[in-house]
């Protein structure tokens, strides 16, 4: 089977699409985008993850990094192999004392845990013929337009944070450096989150 690397370009949202979101995958060494529809659990875990923010405690994902890496495995890497039905399915190929294993996995849970885990996501290419699409141009494949699956959509790109994640981000290190007492890095955190707040 014919596999291409693929890279996270992008994730959006939209109020009208009953909660769910659009995942896009970007062909690593080529110009085809691949769209793929997911939960807005899954959503937010791969969100939470690409952009550094830890929860208290740890989602699924977190936790089926953390099995696996007490077992002594390692994830090789996660393949969007079939869609059928417009359903997508996928596999995570594990190492265990030198067995390989290969499990089954919805495309949204395999490419959550390879964020976790840094490990490379490919797309059989005749899943890529399928559902795949090329932006009209360059400039726009990076733009909301290349969503052509819902054009209401409203796009967060990666590895880009939006302002407002930013500010979010900052306010939680905020309310952290607060609780230890560190007021130079609290007064440091204040005048950044004020400095975005002020350029929105």
């Amino acid at each position: 089977m014919e596999k291409i690397q693929v890279d996270i370009l992008g994730l959006s949202s939209s109020p009208s699409a009953g909660g769910a979101y659009a995942l896009l995958l970007k062909e690593s060494f080529g110009v085809r985008r691949l769209p793929i529809i997911i939960g807005s659990f899954e959503a937010q875990s791969i969100a939470l993850e690409i952009e550094g923010i830890k929860p208290p405690r740890p989602l699924t994902h977190d936790l089926m990094k953390n099995l696996v890496d007490d077992l002594g495995g390692t994830v090789l890497e996660v393949l969007i192999d079939e869609l059928r039905d417009n359903t997508f399915y996928a596999k995570i190929i594990l190492e265990v004392s030198t067995l390989t294993n290969t499990i089954d996995a919805r495309p949204s849970d395999a490419i959550a845990l390879a964020v976790r885990t840094g490990c490379q996501i490919f797309v059989s290419e005749e899943v890529m013929r399928s559902a795949a699409f090329v932006p009209s141009s360059e400039d726009s494949s990076e733009s909301a337009e290349s969503f052509e699956i819902a054009n209401d959509f409203e796009t967060k790109q990666y590895p880009k944070q939006s302002s407002e994640t930013k500010v979010a981000s900052l306010q939680d290190q905020l309310r952290e450096a607060i609780e230890k007492e560190d007021y130079e890095r609290a007064a440091k955190l204040r005048d950044e989150i004020n400095r975005l707040k002020g350029n929105n």
